[in-house]
């Protein structure tokens, strides 16, 4: 089975690939099918989001689409960033800048929790398939630690660890994911 995936971010095209591939599910990536639209990321839920993505993608393409939309939520700070993680510091932000502005708004809380969230959305040319929603609970680390992953993974420590995703490792993070 192909699958295109509606992502220019190679770090998820790359945990798709290593999640998806074993099960025999061949990912395609945005390049490889000549490009995908853009499509604005204007719903205000997670759902509403990849479901945009993957059918507006699938419409465009004339295949099946793998879209998602996922962040991290903070309890602390009224599910912040959530929809918005990747554009939580402005649109030319870089991850550490998204983790700074993070937890420069938590220097002051003492509750640390959140959940990094996934919703996925497949979709076919005719229309939407369905969606799947994916919770990870886990703390704010009070600095950035480790070299694996990306966006806010230096920053998250999933429940049942004591390292974030980042010094973790791919194996891991994606048995979680």
């Amino acid at each position: 089975m192909k699958i295109l995936a509606a992502t220019n971010n190679k770090h998820k095209l790359e945990e798709l690939k290593n999640i998806l591939g074993p099960q025999g599910i061949e990912v395609i990536s945005a390049a490889e099918a000549g490009g995908i639209p853009e499509v604005d990321e204007d719903q205000p839920t997670f759902e509403g989001n990849a479901l945009k993505k993957a059918t507006e993608t699938a419409k465009t393409k004339n295949m099946i689409v793998f879209a998602d939309d996922s962040g991290l939520c903070v309890d602390a700070l009224d599910d912040r960033p959530g929809i918005y993680s990747a554009r939580y510091a402005g649109p030319n932000a870089s991850d550490d800048d998204r983790m700074q502005k993070l937890l420069g708004e938590l220097a002051d809380k003492n509750d640390r929790s959140g959940k990094f969230v996934c919703v996925i959305a497949l979709a076919s040319p005719d229309g939407a398939i369905g969606t799947a929603r994916g919770e990870c609970p886990g703390k704010i680390a009070s600095s950035p630690t480790g070299n694996y992953g990306f966006g806010y993974d230096p920053l998250f420590i999933p429940d049942g660890y004591d390292k974030t995703f980042a010094e973790l490792g791919e194996d891991i993070k994606n048995s979680l994911s």
